[in-house]
């Protein structure tokens, strides 16, 4: 299989496409896999971003970083595309309706603050489940994860 080439969350270029993707999303479009509505997708994807800058979701226990790097760190850091319909822990499960516009607006706030940051201010930066990683290990993870939900709603 061969894999696309990732795009790059701290490149302005790539960063324009993904907020060009979002801004094609309305309140009503529908996914084409997968059971969340579009505003829970945009919160959904926040959470990524919440866990970097926002000091509101609680670092995994000893023993659960342990499973989450011996298990998920590689599929989640990898640039292999994720699965449709992939499960996903419980702090980024969204229940119930969502602000569309403070959602996407939120969104693009961190993308663009992501890119601002650069690359040097993630190269071995700390994940809360992960540990350390690379600014290339950043960048897919956080590419991959919007490309797969943005793909999902069908932009």
């Amino acid at each position: 299989m061969v894999i696309p080439a990732m795009q790059n969350v701290f490149h302005k270029q790539d960063c324009d496409q993904f907020i060009s993707r979002i801004n094609q999303l309305k309140i009503d479009s529908q996914p084409l896999w997968g059971k969340m509505s579009v505003d829970q997708m945009l919160a959904h994807c926040n959470v990524t971003y919440e866990m970097v800058y926002d000091n509101i979701h609680s670092k995994p226990n000893l023993l659960m970083r342990l499973l989450l790097k011996l298990l998920a760190k590689k599929q989640v850091v990898s640039e292999k595309p994720y699965p449709r319909n992939l499960g996903t822990a419980p702090q980024f499960i969204i229940k119930g309706d969502c602000n569309f516009e403070l959602e996407k607006n939120r969104l693009i706030s961190y993308i663009l603050k992501t890119q601002e940051l650069g690359e040097n201010e993630f190269d071995g930066k700390e994940s809360l489940s992960f540990g350390k990683l690379t600014s290339k290990e950043w960048n897919n993870m956080f590419a991959k994860h919007l490309d797969h939900h943005l793909s999902q709603f069908g932009v």
